[in-house]
């Protein structure tokens, strides 16, 4: 009996989606206000979580429920490691330290990679697909903002090893929506991923305060003050 846990998590995030794509940061990202310190900063906290989440992913590659969803062309973080050491520098290690929200969802995955590993799912759930869907916008407005030449501080959203990111993104559901797991393991996934999402939150919102010291009060106020739809609402409208 398949678990149908695609579905079950495009419908129980939808809220939590639209949540996060109304974060302040996020919404001057994507209307082109991107301060290249805290863009960097932010990149900085992706390589924390990211480089814990696929340690984890690696080390229970093998686990029966795992298994069918490891990808190792998702990998982010020797792209992020690339992108710092174009900000930072050789020494870009040294510089970078995780803000106090993206620690407490480093020790997340931690946890529960620790006691209950197929919770990992929903936080590859969320990052990757998001990624996969919002990568290249967010690519495109960074290397614009920032006059970046080329992908030069910005290969965290190139995935050279998938072509086809909507036929990956197919199959991909298709390997969820083919686990073999009971409704209460399913109904735990789609908790953490929400979980993720809201951990997702707190990270951008740690960083409120530097893009607000980087171009003012007055212009983030403007920039942030109306709620918009989420895109997976909108989707799912049509």
């Amino acid at each position: 009996m398949s678990s149908n846990l695609a579905i079950k998590l495009r419908a129980g995030t939808q809220k939590a989606h639209t949540s996060a794509e109304n974060a302040g940061f996020t919404k001057c990202f994507l209307k082109g206000v991107v301060d290249r310190s805290c863009f960097a900063k932010f990149l900085g906290n992706l390589y924390c979580v990211y480089s814990e989440l696929e340690a984890a992913m690696e080390k229970y590659r093998q686990h029966p429920v795992i298994e069918p969803l490891y990808f190792p062309e998702l990998n982010r973080t020797a792209n992020l490691e690339k992108d710092l050491e174009f900000y930072y520098g050789k020494d870009w290690k040294a510089q970078i330290s995780p803000t106090n929200a993206t620690q407490n969802y480093v020790n997340r995955i931690r946890e529960i990679a620790a006691k209950e590993p197929v919770l990992l799912l929903g936080h590859t759930y969320t990052r990757y697909m998001g990624d996969l869907s919002g990568g290249q916008m967010f690519q495109k407005i960074a290397q614009s903002a920032l006059k970046l030449e080329g992908y030069q501080g910005t290969s965290f959203y190139n995935f050279d090893q998938i072509p086809d990111k909507n036929a990956f993104k197919d199959k991909y559901r298709q390997a969820l929506n083919a686990l073999v797991i009971d409704d209460v393991t399913a109904d735990k996934i789609v908790a953490e991923a929400n979980h993720a999402f809201h951990l997702n939150l707190l990270a951008a919102q740690d960083l409120e305060g530097t893009l607000i010291q980087a171009i003012g009060q007055v212009l983030y106020n403007s920039l942030v003050r109306s709620h918009n739809p989420g895109s997976t609402e909108v989707a799912s409208a049509k």
